[in-house]
Parts: C-alpha cells; structure tokens; sequence
C-alpha cells in the first residue's frame, strides 16, 4: 500500500513521518511544497503519475488565520485551488483522498460540540477558503475522507504549545485569552487516527465510510487553561494571566466555542481517543 503525504514539511505532515516505522506494511512518500506544489495540476499529475499512490493524506494548507484577511488570495490558491486539483488526480489514479479540515469553518456561536451535521458558517477568509476546499472536494470525489480538527499542537513545526514555551524563556508574565474555548489536539494522535482510517479503509475492499469526520483529543478548555496545563506540565513557574478576547483584538475573528463532537469517528473506526490533558503530557516525553 502506497500513501502519498503532502505538507511533509508541516507538523501533521512531520508527525506522520514520526510515526511511519510503526506501520512497516505502509510505504509512505512524504513530499513537501516543492516536491508535490498542489496549486498546479500539472505539477500534481506528473507527481501521481509517478508514486500511482493508493492514498493520499493532504496535510498541506494556508493556516495563517490572521494573515490570510490580507492574502485571501494565496488562502484561496493554497486552501481551494490546492484541494480541487488533488481530487482531481485522485479521482484519475482511483486514489482515496484524506483531507484535512478546521474547526474554523463553524462560527463558535453554538453551546455545544459541533457535530457533521452542523451548518458551517466561517467568519474569516481562512474558514471560509477551509470550507470552500471541502465543498471543491465534494464536487470532484465520492472517495474521500475529510477531517475536521482542531488546535493542533506537536513538538514539530509552529503552534501554540512552542509559542508558549518560547515566551516563557523570553518573560516573567504572560497574558492569554480565557474565552475562546476549545479542544487542543496532539498531531500525534491525530496522525495515529489517520493511519487508522486507512487501514480500516483497506481492509473493507466492499465497505466504505467516505464523508466528513470530526477528531480533536477529548476534552475542552481555553487557550488559558492550555496554557497553564503546558506550563505546569514543564514545571514553568511563570505570572500568567487570564484575559477576554476583547484585550487581544486579532485581525481574523475566533470562533468562540468550537469543540468538536467525535462520537462518528469512534463509532465508525473504532478510534479511542486520549484526553487532551493526558496527551499533552505524553507528548513532553517523546
């Protein structure tokens, strides 16, 4: 089995990497930007033309949240373009496709986790191109998996976890917003979910379970209370300080709840899920 990766360089795309000597029945062909440029179709025929994956797991993406408000066309090429002409090859080479998508693509107005079933309404260009993407995908492939995720962090990459670790050697304060609630989720665990996806997927050759699927670590809390979990976790003694989204104005808009409901994903691969707490931990040991 074949399993092209784009986004190699990202810290999905690095965690996959991480993980692969675990699954020796699995070739993987991890291809960055430069290897596999998905904003060109042709760039991406020659590519699968070559490699004839079985699977594709598209890690790559615009995630600039704030700065896509000024580039909504680089979002746009990266987030929609990039998506369609993947489906594209993918439905030539009967390639399965797994897709990565956001929690952003809901508004965070609802009190409670977002199922499937929900009514997406991104407020921002990075959600409303995430959403796009889906749709583009939708258009083109009935052989698809796409997951929606949340606040993903690794020991790899940009993330929150490693801005706050950073800060904390650069300060003796830091100030965090404890509004905006959420679940954080190991690229870990979500590349393990991944894997797992595939695998099942394989062996029920007549069965699939193609559509959209929410997976985050279990739990929610806010980005203070991640914060503080992080620190306590590293033993940083450090002044951190709750404060509401107003003090912090970011150009893109935060959902202000965007918990994600998993009960699909588990119900349909079996997938136990770690708390997000007792997968941050994990991860400091890595």
């Amino acid at each position: 089995m074949v399993i092209l990766v784009t986004g190699a360089n990202g810290q999905l795309g690095q965690s996959l990497q991480w993980m692969a000597s675990k699954y020796p029945e699995v070739h993987f062909v991890f291809c960055s930007s430069t290897d596999l440029d998905i904003t060109n179709l042709d760039h991406c025929v020659s590519v699968f033309s070559k490699i004839q994956p079985n699977y594709c797991i598209n890690t790559a993406a615009y995630t600039a949240v704030d700065k896509a408000e000024s580039e909504p066309q680089k979002a746009h090429l990266i987030n929609v373009v990039g998506a369609q002409n993947l489906a594209e090859v993918c439905k030539r080479h009967k390639t399965i496709l797994l897709h990565l998508s956001t929690d952003f693509v809901f508004d965070g107005d609802k009190n409670a986790p977002y199922n499937e079933e929900d009514l997406p309404n991104p407020t921002g260009i990075y959600g409303h191109t995430k959403l796009e993407g889906e749709r583009a995908i939708q258009s083109v492939l009935e052989a698809y998996y796409i997951i929606r995720t949340s606040w993903v962090y690794s020991q790899f990459g940009s993330n929150f976890m490693k801005t706050m670790l950073r800060l904390a050697d650069e300060r003796d304060s830091i100030s965090v917003v404890n509004d905006q609630i959420g679940t954080p989720t190991n690229a870990l665990d979500l590349a393990e979910a991944l894997i797992k996806i595939i695998l099942t997927d394989n062996r029920q050759s007549t069965t699939n379970h193609f559509g959209i699927y929410h997976f985050s670590n279990e739990g929610s809390c806010s980005w203070y209370d991640f914060a503080k979990m992080i620190f306590e976790i590293n033993n940083i003694r450090i002044n951190l300080h709750p404060i509401p989204t107003t003090s912090f104005p970011t150009p893109a808009k935060r959902p202000k709840y965007s918990v994600l409901d998993k009960a699909k994903i588990k119900a349909v691969f079996g997938i136990e899920i770690k708390n997000w707490e007792q997968s941050l931990a994990k991860n400091q040991i890595l």
